[in-house]
């Protein structure tokens, strides 16, 4: 027999065991034996068998299908296919079905959802795609394509769920009432998608809003133009020195500081390097690591993908539907907006918690504000700034227009109190904040019910709006345009507020509690990422969150 004429007739009889070879372990179940006659092929009842067989093997191992993958759905495939008569889902005698075709080209591309193409066995289902594609042996196995049927079942399902609800765990300002999604909206969608597209009913999942609408819509263009590869993420502040350095250097060297060949560097080494990638990123030029350098380091085009994908699962936990006419506070871009039938009705700069004092993240509603408001300092405040300087000097409560209230509400000389006797346990006492220019919440205060009392309001120091980095308040938030803000709120209700009103109020320096305006909803929330001005912004992630959620869910996945 001709050599290559042999080759060509034996090469896919190899090629199948190795194709088994490595989509299992040792450890996997014994496949059923692979018949390639069409007879055998086409056979219902062979079919049958392999997936009943499959799923029944992973019942048994944990859901396992061997090793390294995993059914996340498994008890709902065996019901789905049980009521398909463990007949294949996504494939019918040997080709793809235009669902089938549909689910793996969403796998491929389902960064454009924030999505990591990795939880749903990718890896796995390209192989497949392609062997039995290039292989005529391959394409005759029901086993490839009844394993595959299974992976697309899960991944699936999995994708139903990411859409839908994200992949971070629910918290306190978590809006959604479906924590628990039920086996028949899986069910349900998947009949919707194999009767009027996979594509139509995943997209139907997402969120519709136009926080998350403005974020998504370029991620498409952030993915043309970035350029992904693993670099050494590095944790700082560090706990433990020597792994930083390791990590630092290893770092160093993926982006040609420090040459490859190094094994270990040693302190002019690296101080060396250090010094020209700040010099190269125009950072302060020190030669030692600090926050601003490795913040820098870490934030590469694959960490920015992660930050996108934190944000839209942040945007999912939003209700369905958002009031007509809302607040919206987003912390890490110090902003505000007001939310008016889909416009941005007026925007303005916020100082927001300083990250010791965080400002909390919360729901509510704006019920009434206040002209020239009396400020009553926490108690907080009171210890850990207040009480430590004025028992260094007593002036210090004259110079900052403030007076010590008693428990019925009387004014208290505090020349006759021994301060040094006080402390957070014997305090019988309030500090009050005159009314006035120089008063810390300024000329107006907006109130809404929360836990923290924290509340909106004007401030005495206006020149912090010019600060770029604007996390300094004590937890409450700093509102550059309160006018337009007032002016807002009692819009509807000119009988009673008439504009001059307020004017004459404030320029009398008059304190008014202003009420009766249809309460509006206020959002606070920590969004580091938007869509603006024809690109996705980023923003400080001022408190460490996203780092917090990146560690917790995203630290090691793999880029495909």
């Amino acid at each position: 027999m001709n050599h290559r004429k042999c080759c060509r007739l034996f090469l896919p009889l190899i090629l199948l065991p190795l194709i088994f070879f490595c989509c299992r372990s040792s450890t996997d179940y014994k496949e059923p034996e692979v018949t390639v006659g069409p007879k055998e092929v086409d056979g219902h009842a062979g079919a049958v068998a392999d997936l009943k067989s499959m799923l029944q093997y992973a019942a048994d191992n944990g859901d396992k299908l061997n090793d390294s993958t995993v059914l996340t759905y498994r008890k709902l495939a065996d019901s789905v296919y049980g009521n398909n008569s463990y007949s294949p889902i996504w494939s019918d005698k040997q080709r793809w079905l235009p669902a089938g075709d549909s689910l793996l080209s969403f796998i491929e591309d389902c960064k454009l959802y924030g999505l990591f193409p990795s939880d749903y066995h990718y890896t796995s289902l390209a192989f497949y795609k392609r062997v039995v594609h290039e292989d005529t042996l391959a394409r005759k196995s029901t086993a490839i394509w009844n394993r595959a049927d299974l992976l697309l079942t899960d991944a699936f399902f999995t994708l139903v769920k990411h859409l839908k609800q994200g992949r971070l765990d629910y918290d306190s300002v978590t809006l959604r009432k479906d924590s628990i999604l039920p086996d028949s909206f899986f069910t349900r969608t998947l009949t919707t998608a194999r009767q009027f597209g996979v594509r139509g009913a995943l997209d139907s999942l997402e969120p519709r809003n136009s926080h998350y609408d403005s974020l998504k819509v370029y991620l498409g263009d952030f993915l043309a133009g970035a350029h992904f590869r693993r670099l050494t993420w590095l944790d700082y502040p560090y706990k433990d020195s020597s792994v930083f350095y390791t990590g630092l250097t290893r770092r160093l060297q993926e982006v040609g500081y420090i040459d490859s060949s190094v094994t270990q560097a040693d302190t002019a080494v690296l101080a060396t390097a250090l010094r020209k990638y700040q010099e190269t990123n125009k950072l302060k030029i020190t030669g030692r690591p600090s926050q601003e350098t490795i913040t820098l380091m870490d934030n590469s085009d694959w960490e920015k993908f992660k930050r996108i994908a934190i944000n839209l699962d942040r945007l999912k936990q939003l209700p369905d539907t958002l009031p007509k006419t809302y607040v919206w506070v987003d912390l890490p871009s110090f902003t505000l907006q007001v939310r008016d039938a889909d416009t941005v009705a007026l925007e303005s700069k916020v100082i927001v918690g300083a990250p010791k004092t965080r400002t909390p993240l919360l729901t509510s509603e704006i019920s009434n504000f206040v002209t020239y408001p009396q400020w009553t300092v926490p108690t907080s405040i009171i210890m850990k700034e207040m009480l430590p300087a004025i028992k260094r000097n007593v002036d210090y409560l004259r110079k900052q227009n403030l007076m010590v209230v008693d428990d019925n509400d009387s004014v208290r000389d505090p020349m006759k109190i021994n301060w040094a006797r006080l402390n957070k346990n014997n305090f019988p006492y309030q500090i009050k904040q005159r009314q006035g220019d120089d008063n810390s919440l300024g000329v107006m205060k907006f109130n809404f019910r929360n836990k923290y009392d924290v509340y909106l309001h004007d401030t005495n120091v206006r020149w912090m709006f010019d600060n770029k980095f604007r996390a300094l308040s004590h937890g409450c938030v700093r509102v550059k345009e309160w006018r337009k803000l007032s002016a807002f709120l009692i819009r509807n209700d000119t009988n009673r507020y008439h504009p001059d009103t307020l004017k004459n109020w404030i320029s009398r320096q008059e304190k008014h509690t202003i009420y009766g305006f249809a309460h509006v909803p206020i959002f606070l929330r920590y969004i580091t990422a938007e869509g603006k001005k024809g690109k996705i912004q980023f923003y400080d992630d001022i408190y460490g969150e996203d780092r917090v959620l990146r560690n917790r869910y995203f630290a090691q996945k793999p880029i495909y």
